[in-house]
């Protein structure tokens, strides 16, 4: 009799715990089915990005082609790639892709609009994982197409890593760039009558960063970028700052925000906000449409 009382309640207690995993895997399987679309977006948009910085990377800056001999200045040569890296985020946030998910490509950028409470986290999860996926693809396919330019040393796919300062250099240019970036973005993109501006000024601050701060850090200000160069050039030096680093100034800028604006002043986790495209986020941007299956908002952090 003892024999069968416990071998029901072996029974229960493995039952118990199927219900258990198959209610946690519920909302995961949810959001991927509902969201999918969005985190492919996610991932296309920092595969361009990185695409466009490969092959700017190897016009600008490979020996072998004309334009070193031309424009012999490294710095012209630098705010060149500043230009041409902050027109790509200009029109990657402004495509139809950029709407629709976010234009976040960043997971510095998606971390911190869960802790405002903007994304849920499981779509939070998705989305982090898409850009690192699109990063190491874009990489991949820039270096079939590029060949042994993109390993040159004066290329080396892009890589991010430590330069003039040093570790504690490279760490302070990060966070002060990411800081300056969320809260340029916090500030215009919640003020609908210049929400239409954000781009524009995160291309601006791109090209600023570029010129300014490559020789400092590489110019990174998100993880999911720095390993997708790093995974192809097999240099993972102090990589560590660059995922530390960007996440913590864009925490910290978030943080300013809310003790001096509070939760209610951040409308909306859309880097251009556009009420002709629907919103999945948790959002209260005005004439923002927000369909039934997107949902970005489920199981918010609350901030």
């Amino acid at each position: 009799m003892r024999i069968s009382v416990t071998g029901n309640e072996d029974r229960l207690a493995e039952k118990r715990n199927s219900f258990t995993s198959s209610a946690a895997i519920a909302p995961l399987r949810t959001s991927f089915q509902r969201n999918w679309r969005l985190y492919v977006d996610e991932g296309a948009e920092l595969a361009i990005f990185m695409i466009s910085a490969c092959f700017f990377d190897v016009l600008l800056f490979d020996p072998a082609l004309p334009v070193v001999n031309f424009l012999p200045s490294t710095a012209l040569r630098r705010l060149l790639m500043g230009m041409s890296m902050g027109g790509t985020a200009i029109l990657i946030i402004r495509s139809s892709m950029g709407k629709r998910s976010g234009a976040h490509f960043n997971p510095a950028i998606t971390l911190t609009y869960f802790r405002l409470g903007k994304i849920g986290k499981w779509d939070a999860g998705f989305y982090v994982v898409s850009q690192f996926i699109g990063a190491i693809c874009g990489v991949g396919l820039s270096a079939l197409c590029l060949g042994n330019s993109l390993a040159i040393p004066s290329v080396d796919y892009v890589v991010t890593v430590p330069g003039r300062g040093g570790t504690a250099g490279a760490f302070c240019a990060e966070y002060f760039m990411a800081a300056l970036l969320m809260l340029v973005v916090l500030w215009f993109s919640n003020r609908p009558p210049l929400a239409e501006y954000t781009s524009y000024l995160v291309g601006i601050l791109i090209t600023f960063y570029v010129l300014v701060f490559a020789p400092v850090s590489g110019f990174s200000i998100n993880p999911a970028r720095t390993t997708g160069s790093a995974v192809f050039a097999h240099v993972w030096t102090a990589v560590w700052l660059y995922f530390v680093a960007p996440v913590l100034g864009m925490m910290t800028s978030a943080e300013i925000y809310l003790r001096v604006y509070g939760k209610d002043s951040v409308l909306c986790a859309k880097l251009h906000p556009d009420p002709n495209y629907s919103c999945p986020f948790l959002c209260h941007f005005p004439l923002h449409r927000h369909p039934k299956d997107a949902d970005l908002s489920v199981e918010t952090n609350p901030a």
